[in-house]
């Protein structure tokens, strides 16, 4: 395993941790729609310059995708519409972690099954241990934020 993947992702996280934050207080002000509306916008005006700039592929071939392929833009709504309404309710680290643990569950069935056309990767009881100690981390963060909105 390289390195650089590693912390590429863990630098995604972080830049995933503060959008969390700013879109939950902007949507107190303009909505949850309006909110999802502006950050899927403003990112695809600076990805389409990015595009234009840098681009190496040839977009046009999204004609030749297959079409089940293209649900993943749904999931991608889906979750920061989600995280939008989440985190002004429960704060960042709680919608963060809850994500996480979804996705790792999830995960875990896709690598198990292969789906969506991935490796299989069986589940095991290491992987079993790890999903334990994420949830385990679940609850106590949970029961933090209680006990400071209590006191």
């Amino acid at each position: 395993m390289t390195i650089i993947p590693v912390l590429l992702t863990f630098l995604g996280g972080v830049l995933l941790s503060g959008q969390s934050s700013v879109n939950g207080k902007l949507s107190n002000r303009i909505g949850t729609l309006e909110t999802a509306f502006i950050t899927f916008m403003s990112g695809s005006l600076f990805l389409a310059l990015w595009l234009i700039f840098f681009g190496d592929g040839n977009l046009l071939n999204i004609a030749h995708a297959p079409k089940w392929q293209l649900i993943a833009v749904f999931f991608g709504v889906g979750y920061l519409f989600l995280t939008i309404l989440a985190v002004p309710k429960i704060g960042v680290t709680a919608a963060n972690i809850t994500a996480i643990v979804g996705q790792i569950g999830a995960g875990f069935i896709i690598d198990q099954f292969g789906l969506f056309g991935g490796e299989v990767i069986h589940f095991d009881w290491s992987r079993l241990v790890g999903l334990i100690f994420m949830l385990l981390a679940l609850v106590l963060i949970f029961n933090d934020n209680e006990r400071s909105k209590s006191s």
